[in-house]
């Protein structure tokens, strides 16, 4: 792949606990993106400080914290061409009131609060992200025929 990224999604507790784990999920990869780590954890104060920090002083910061720590999440990283720039795509705005329809947010939320996924913003940010949630050894480089039927080599 020519601009073959790995970027972090979450599908956070309000997504888990609705049961759109899969269907969340299966629109990253009907796009195009090869799913190479995958896990359900419970997301501790300290990680959730770590990985919203660049929003500690910003109003909505508590709220953040309470959210993502409320309920499991999943965890998920994808990789492709341009992988960061396709998941944000698909996450779609994030109001879910002006996010266009056949993104996650667009078809299945409704509030800024509760719009049930976090993708990385950037090629460095995904980097960061995905090592706060991964370890190396938890992520799977496979060997993907699919590839050449989706990007041009």
């Amino acid at each position: 792949m020519k601009n073959r990224e790995r970027t972090l999604v979450l599908i956070k507790p309000d997504g888990v606990q609705r049961g759109l784990i899969g269907p969340i999920i299966s629109k990253f990869e009907r796009r195009g993106l090869k799913l190479v780590g995958l896990k359900m954890l419970l997301v501790d104060e300290a990680l959730a400080r770590r990985h919203y920090s660049s929003h500690q002083d910003k109003p909505f910061f508590a709220g953040l914290l309470q959210h993502i720590t409320s309920s499991p999440i999943v965890a998920a990283v994808f990789e492709g061409d341009r992988a960061v720039e396709s998941v944000r795509q698909v996450m779609g705005a994030t109001d879910p009131l002006v996010a266009s329809p056949g993104t996650v947010r667009g078809d299945l939320a409704l509030s800024i609060g509760k719009n049930l996924v976090h993708g990385s913003d950037s090629p460095e940010n995904a980097i960061q992200e995905v090592n706060l949630f991964f370890k190396s050894n938890e992520l799977v480089d496979w060997d993907w025929d699919l590839v050449n039927w989706i990007i041009e080599i």
